[in-house]
């Protein structure tokens, strides 16, 4: 079973603990360290207590026992977020995702099935009309969770803030999905 939760300082060891150069590569940029995670945790709730910003949830799996009930406590095995004033390649009233699944979890469905409760989130406050993967070309695992989760390829475009290190702009391709 996967859920989502709010992230909690408790949860800033296992999250950077989940990182890989996967993660770096397509998502973070850097390795995070565990007292630079608890005050991001903290903005992402500073964010979600005044209902603007960026928002972001732990993914947590719990194996099922007879009749669903977890077996083993839940582990965080990932990270979704959702940015509802993105404005680089979306329209005004398209909401942005961003995910990462560790290592450990990958290839077990996990990232469509996050993506589609995040979607759940947004439909059920009213954020946005449409949800937006925005993804490098390159990064084919990540167009299969957009494909996955039912989401349909728009365009490639360069983006106007996201660069490479030798300062080309970053192109991506979006992904959108009706809410």
């Amino acid at each position: 079973m996967i859920e989502l939760r709010p992230l909690t300082a408790a949860d800033a060891e296992a999250h950077c603990a989940g990182e890989d150069k996967h993660t770096v590569r397509w998502l973070t940029g850097g390795y995070g360290d565990v007292k630079g995670t608890i005050e991001f945790f903290n903005w992402l709730a500073g964010n979600a207590a005044a209902g603007a910003g960026k928002r972001g949830f732990g993914i947590w799996k719990s194996e099922g026992g007879a009749g669903a009930v977890p077996t083993v406590p839940a582990r965080l095995c990932g990270y979704i977020d959702y940015t509802p004033d993105l404005d680089d390649g979306l329209d005004p009233d398209d909401v942005a995702l961003a995910y990462a699944v560790h290592p450990w979890a990958r290839g077990q469905g996990i990232a469509p099935e996050a993506v589609r409760l995040i979607c759940d989130v947004l439909r059920t406050d009213k954020t946005g009309t449409r949800a937006a993967i925005r993804v490098e070309p390159e990064n084919s695992a990540s167009i299969r969770v957009a494909q996955k989760a039912g989401f349909r390829y728009v365009r490639d475009f360069p983006s106007n803030r996201d660069t490479h290190p030798d300062g080309t702009p970053t192109t991506f391709s979006l992904y959108l999905l009706d809410l």
